[in-house]
């Protein structure tokens, strides 16, 4: 393992990141607040709790797993597209470093800015609502494990887009979509037989599930299951990387 190219690239990209962290943490973390005022307080004052919880306290994990998700994703993806966009990323290809000192350079980049932002939300969310964290271990295992999930998908995206618009594509098509239709502000639970059916053919749901039954011991699906669920995910996108870079596949167009 290259120790020293895996520095060099995290120390990069978080340098990027405070070197723009208005624009990195104080935006996210505004619209979250935007969020608290017009989920917390409008639909709040109709809903006022959701099985024993508070609606205000019951969407914080929904509101951190959505920043989590679409952090992630966007880090990653413009992490490695941009070496991609300016050619050096034949430098990083050149080099005495393999698949596996670039990816955790670039995602454990992407994960640790990601947790930084929605950390800082739960500290915001203490300021509108009581909070209370039944299982602190399992928060920060479910939330660096989500986190470095979404970053690996979005490292995927970033080797497979042409263009930036092609970045905005996923996550803004599919990964928002995604996280309000899977529980970010309700539970399972209220919607028809159906309907509820229907929501845990969504993967989102299992993610925030597990996320939220570590704050208040509810959950619309197992725990075991939801662990398996993102443990899958982390999988299936390493095995994806490696194939990227033994075939050069979209890395030396």
């Amino acid at each position: 393992m290259n120790w020293p190219a895996v520095y060099a690239i995290f120390h990069h990209e978080m340098t990027r990141f405070f070197r723009t962290i208005w624009q990195s943490l104080a935006s996210p973390v505004l619209s979250t607040v935007l969020y608290f005022v017009v989920f917390g307080a409008a639909i709040g004052g109709r809903i006022q709790s959701v099985e024993g919880v508070s609606y205000g306290a019951f969407i914080v994990p929904g509101l951190m797993m959505l920043t989590v998700l679409q952090q992630s994703v966007s880090n990653a993806s413009f992490g490695i597209y941009f070496p991609k966009f300016s050619g050096t990323i034949y430098e990083i290809l050149v080099s005495p470093t393999g698949w596996v000192e670039v990816a955790l350079g670039y995602v454990g980049a992407a994960a640790a800015k990601s947790i930084m932002i929605a950390l800082v939300i739960l500290l915001t969310s203490f300021y509108f609502v009581g909070v209370h964290i039944a299982h602190p271990f399992w928060m920060l295992a479910f939330l660096i494990l989500t986190a470095l999930a979404f970053s690996l998908l979005g490292f995927i995206l970033g080797l497979w887009a042409k263009s930036f618009e092609q970045l905005q594509i996923v996550p803004m098509m599919v990964i928002t979509p995604l996280v309000f239709l899977g529980g970010a502000f309700y539970s399972a639970n209220m919607l028809p037989p159906f309907w509820e059916k229907v929501a845990h053919l969504n993967p989102v749901l299992y993610l925030i599930s597990g996320f939220r039954w570590s704050f208040f011991d509810l959950a619309d699906v197992p725990v075991g299951v939801s662990l398996f669920a993102v443990a899958l995910m982390i999988a299936v996108c390493l095995v994806i990387i490696r194939w990227i870079f033994q075939t050069g596949w979209r890395l030396r167009e």
